[in-house]
């Protein structure tokens, strides 16, 4: 842990987390959705859900997907459109997906996003009128590029991809939420160490971006809470902390490093007040991580519950 941030957690309340699930790739993209506990098994190509007996589901497989040569099928964020279908990021195939529930492999494209994204795309958040909102790193993480500023890519209703223009590029835009009344989204830019805050309109698009808290180290999955917190998992910190508008950490939760690093966050459990984090241990070796499983998820119990029911 740095000493940046042994001292900005000085002075927050510290929850206990316990080890809930192992036996996973690179687990992120967290979501609680019809009472399950949701999240992307990135490196095994599925989407898994585990119940409350610990019952670990495959829901979406897209190891059958056979794009071009070397593409690897990386399924990231993801969410619910108004009518019920599920959609997905395809990280490097720089897609949407779309998959109505028929079967697990059931699949097809709901938006192109390659004309937009110079790299993987990555998180995404759906707004309860169906626009849908997806960051990216904007450049190949993956194979040693430096990182480049790009857009935030908005997909409206009817499936067409534009870029939030107004806000101007980021630098490694990652996890986004949307607050429960659907105004103000917010994002982990990553590699400016900082979660911004933009306005919505009820048309769908962003604008009036500002800082919301400048973090002690990179911020990655966020997850916002009923009174305005976000909580925010930081990579190799040791810490999930919970920041208010202005930057100050109130809570947090250590997860030892010993474990894995903790990659993303979110609020879920009956009441809400469940604070799940995954935790991986491989991020760059693809093979070697689905290999040797050895990520996890976390969970620890909080003060306060989640406000949007929609992931």
């Amino acid at each position: 842990m740095t000493n940046a941030v042994a001292d900005a957690v000085a002075n927050a309340r510290i929850f206990e987390a316990r080890q809930s699930a192992q036996g996973f790739s690179w687990p992120e993209c967290p979501r609680w959705h019809d009472d399950l506990f949701w999240f992307s098994d990135m490196y095994t190509s599925t989407l898994k859900t585990i119940d409350e007996s610990g019952t670990v589901r495959v829901v979406v497989d897209a190891t059958g997907r056979a794009p071009g040569a070397g593409v690897p099928i990386v399924l990231g964020g993801f969410g619910w459109l108004p009518d019920g279908r599920m959609v997905v990021t395809s990280m490097h195939e720089k897609l949407v997906l779309v998959h109505d529930g028929s079967s697990p492999t059931d699949l097809s494209v709901y938006a192109d996003l390659s004309a937009f994204a110079p790299g993987p795309v990555n998180d995404m958040v759906v707004a309860a009128d169906g626009h849908v909102y997806v960051t990216q790193l904007g450049f190949d993480l993956f194979n040693g590029a430096e990182p480049a500023p790009s857009p935030i890519i908005v997909v409206s209703p009817a499936g067409t991809a534009s870029t939030a223009d107004a806000i101007g590029p980021l630098m490694g835009a990652n996890g986004i939420a949307i607050s429960e009344d659907g105004s103000r989204v917010f994002t982990a830019e990553a590699f400016a160490n900082r979660i911004i805050v933009m306005d919505r309109a009820t048309d769908g698009t962003l604008s009036g971006n500002r800082v919301f808290a400048d973090c002690p180290f990179l911020p990655d999955g966020i997850g916002l809470d009923a009174e305005g917190g976000v909580w925010a998992a930081m990579p190799g910190s040791g810490y999930v902390a919970r920041f208010i508008d202005g930057g100050t950490i109130t809570d947090a939760v250590a997860v030892p490093l010993e474990s894995g690093v903790g990659s993303a966050c979110l609020l879920g459990g009956p009441d809400r007040r469940t604070l799940y984090i995954t935790v991986g241990m491989e991020v760059f070796d693809f093979e070697k991580s689905a290999r040797e499983a050895k990520a996890s998820v976390w969970t620890a119990q909080v003060d306060v519950g989640a406000g949007r029911t929609r992931p």
